[in-house]
Parts: structure tokens; C-alpha cells; sequence
């Protein structure tokens, strides 16, 4: 599994709530069950940071960041991918956070997409207005769409492009 891993991040791969503004959540649910235990490291930290990015939580993004660096320093080939996790825990600076996870999310989507889900099912989803119209993709547990680009000033632009889902 780990080779696979090698492949994917080199291609740049409980239940609870957070708060964004007023009434909007995001969940923080698992909804999928990865086999390898440092690839499932990934995605939990992945989606912590996500989450963060969404509340607009700079600070709270920076702590992900550096959780995320140290859990992809852990598969071989992922040095570049924990590199970017490092610089969007190196500042306090939203937008600059932001842009460092557009290179991040493709790398962990490309590594997800290469290693096993034994149960349940996540999402990339796609924001076409991120990065000036460049547009961005994210991995999310849940199918609503929940923006780390936008925060709450755009908090369901984009959409579902794919689901991944155990075989």
C-alpha cells in the first residue's frame, strides 16, 4: 500500500460540528473507512484542516497543518504533499492558507484515489470561482457542499464531482 501511496502524492492525494456562522456546520463525521492506517492519518487531518478552512479558522488551520505534515511524512514518496501542509501551518494568513490547499487537496485526492476504502464513501467536490476562476477541488466525508475557499462568504459554492466509495 505504501508504494501506491509513493505513486499518488507524487502526481501533485466520532461525530461532531463545528461552528462556521450562525446556524451553517460543517460535519467533522468519518464517513469512510480507509484500510492503510497512515493513508486514514491523511484523510483524518486532511479533513480537519478542510473544516477549518471553512469556519475561516486561521489559527485552528495552522495546528491542522502541521498534524497533516507529520501524518504524510509518514508514506514514502508524500515529501512534496507534507512540504505544503507545512507552509499552511508556517502562517496565519487565510488566503495564502487557501492557496497552499489547492496543491495539497489534488495531492491527497490522487493518493485516496490509490489506496483501499474497506467501507463508506467521500466526496471530491469543486469550487469553479477558487483561485480567481482557476477553480479547486476538495475531499469532503459529506456530500454538502461546504467551501474551505470561500468560508462563510461562499459556504456552498461548487459541486460534487465524484464519489469514492469502498469496492
Amino acid at each position: 500500500m505504501t508504494l501506491l501511496g509513493f505513486s499518488a502524492c507524487n502526481q501533485s492525494a466520532d461525530t461532531g460540528a463545528i461552528k462556521i456562522t450562525d446556524s451553517t456546520t460543517v460535519s467533522s463525521a468519518v464517513s469512510a473507512k480507509i484500510t492503510d492506517n497512515n493513508t486514514e492519518q491523511v484523510y483524518d487531518r486532511y479533513l480537519e484542516l478542510k473544516n477549518n478552512l471553512v469556519s475561516s479558522d486561521s489559527v485552528a488551520a495552522q495546528k491542522a497543518g502541521k498534524e497533516l505534515a507529520s501524518a504524510l511524512s509518514k508514506i514514502q514518496g508524500c515529501e512534496n504533499t507534507s512540504a505544503l501542509a507545512t507552509k499552511i501551518a508556517s502562517t496565519n494568513d487565510l488566503k495564502d492558507q487557501r492557496f497552499q490547499f489547492t496543491a495539497l487537496s489534488s495531492d491527497v485526492i490522487a493518493l485516496i484515489k490509490h489506496t483501499e476504502i474497506s467501507s463508506g464513501k467521500l466526496y471530491v467536490q469543486h469550487c469553479p470561482m477558487a483561485n480567481e476562476g482557476e477553480g479547486a477541488y476538495w475531499l469532503a466525508a459529506e456530500e454538502e457542499v461546504r467551501n474551505p475557499y470561500y468560508g462563510k462568504d461562499m459556504v456552498e459554492c461548487g459541486a460534487v464531482k465524484e464519489t469514492i466509495a469502498a469496492k
